[in-house]
């Protein structure tokens, strides 16, 4: 039987561009990944790791141009999203390759002997190392930053794991032109093109999981498919860490006095917040918790004012736009459910925006209304009006995991007075990233980031986003009693690879 063919679609007319490439048989799945594992010296050397993904970051800003054509065509995200975009990608394989040289990614920490401890303290020298091969699944969405250059590959190259990427069919052709420029600038230190393996298909995204080289995975996608690689990590005879990005539902509440200061601003922001790149973030605000009353109601006329201003648009394929007609229209045919915009088709491949309001208390029990509280990916929001703050509590009580959460206060509110120190209290076990005054769209690469949340919002506690990212391709060991000979320049006495440490409790430079 031939493999099926992978061809890259037009989201804007439906239409098929080109033949890509062809599915991966497991036979295929298999040759990457041991070609994979046979590249991991390659990336033993950290300048080496460190030149090569800044050569990465100057190759595809030189390809800028034909890589953002080829992805508008794919995903319809525009022009100027995707140059955004790219920039990130960019910016974040040179801020690992920071990380790297810099090395305290490694975790080096000496403990020489202490006789008189009790126990007694023997010699003992920590550090982390690569786990081997992995598994990166593209994410629909973000075909740069979360995809075959994205976020997990960035990482895991930087913490010296070679990578096969299962692309996304949203985009094959934009991952096979990304792939190619990354193995050229490989290529330019020695590394093998083996070393970025690319596979197409559904069956080889679950071989890839599955096969016994892969030491960890990296996921970005819908809670079912996500869910069934999980489940199938975790079968393997030996199974493997699976980081995975579910689903989110990103709540926000919104405080009385905070309405009735800037009910405006707060209304115009949140539409942009949900309608940016086609509500098709996966920090898109999708639930709001806003006040029932005249504060209200003027935060929903400014929301009503600029969501109706905000033009169509297309969605990343055919079977996202019709999950969010029926998903919309399912939603507002619920008891005590209104649409002051109403979202769902526009033409045949466009959407409109929308958004739809329900009494919070409905919220509050577990019943038919429990639909309101999942995600429904693409550009509506749900607005909750409640009438106390215990209202607020009891939905807050009933939901999941979210990667973020977020509350606005009033000035007062924000310098200690009111309800602010509650809400927060209440927000932070739901989600991985807190806003105060702000929106979640925009995921900064940072240190400090934190791009995860409690399930489904994650299946791990790790980040995907941050220099805190790369630790999830990494384990320590440590060695006890080993001559200052056998031992890794890393944890010798005289570091000579100038790594920061800790030295028997104190911080070394």
């Amino acid at each position: 039987m031939a493999a099926a063919p992978v061809w890259s679609v037009d989201p804007r007319t439906g239409k098929q561009r080109e033949q890509v490439a062809v599915e991966a048989t497991a036979a295929e799945v298999d040759a990457a990944v041991r070609a994979a594992h046979d590249a991991r010296a390659s990336l033993a050397d950290r300048a080496v790791r460190a030149a090569f993904l800044r050569t990465a970051a100057q190759r595809l800003e030189d390809a800028k141009e034909h890589l953002v054509e080829a992805a508008d065509a794919e995903t319809a995200l525009g022009p100027v999203r995707l140059t955004g975009e790219l920039a990130r990608t960019c910016y974040q394989l040179r801020a690992f390759a920071d990380v790297v040289d810099e090395g305290a990614f490694l975790g080096v920490i000496i403990d020489h002997p202490d006789e008189t401890a009790t126990p007694p303290v023997p010699d003992l020298r920590r550090y982390k190392v690569p786990l081997g091969v992995v598994a990166v699944y593209a994410a629909s969405n973000f075909p740069f930053a979360f995809s075959v250059p994205g976020g997990d590959t960035a990482s895991a190259l930087a913490a010296g794991c070679p990578v096969v990427v299962k692309a996304h069919p949203d985009h094959p052709a934009t991952s096979e032109l990304v792939a190619s420029v990354l193995r050229r600038a490989a290529a330019e230190h020695g590394i093998p093109k083996a070393a970025i393996g690319l596979v197409h298909g559904f069956d080889a995204g679950i071989a890839l999981v599955r096969h016994p080289l892969i030491t960890a995975a990296g996921f970005t996608g819908s809670v079912r498919g996500g869910r069934a690689l999980f489940d199938a990590a975790a079968a393997r005879p030996v199974p493997i860490p699976f980081h995975g990005e579910l689903g989110s539902l990103n709540p926000v509440v919104i405080t009385e006095a905070a309405a009735a200061e800037r009910a405006e601003q707060i209304g115009t922001g949140l539409a942009g917040s949900m309608t940016l790149g086609a509500g098709q973030f996966c920090v898109k605000p999708g639930l709001v918790l806003a006040p029932a009353g005249d504060a209200g109601d003027q935060l929903l006329k400014a929301l009503t004012d600029s969501v109706s201003d905000t033009a169509a648009g297309v969605l990343l394929d055919a079977r996202m736009r019709d999950n969010f007609v029926a998903g919309v229209a399912e939603r507002a045919a619920l008891p005590g459910v209104g649409a002051p915009v109403t979202p769902g088709a526009a033409s045949e491949h466009t959407v409109s925006p929308g958004f739809l309001t329900v009494p919070a208390a409905r919220l509050a029990e577990e019943g038919a209304h429990d639909l309101l509280l999942e995600e429904c990916f693409g550009p509506v929001t749900v607005v909750a009006r409640y009438d106390s703050h215990d209202e607020v509590t009891a939905v807050l009580s009933r939901l999941p995991g979210n990667l973020t959460a977020t509350v606005h206060l009033s000035t007062d509110e924000s310098e200690g007075n009111g309800d602010g120190t509650r809400i927060l209290a209440e927000l932070t076990p739901l989600a991985g990233r807190v806003l105060v005054n702000g929106w979640p769209t925009g995921v900064a690469v940072a240190p400090a980031q934190h791009h995860g949340g409690p399930y489904p919002a994650t299946t791990s506690t790790s980040t995907s986003v941050g220099a805190t990212a790369i630790e999830r391709w990494l384990r320590p060991v440590t060695y006890q009693t080993t001559p200052e000979a056998l031992l890794p320049p890393e944890l010798r006495d005289d570091n000579p690879l100038a790594l920061p440490r800790l030295v028997d409790g104190r911080l070394q430079h």
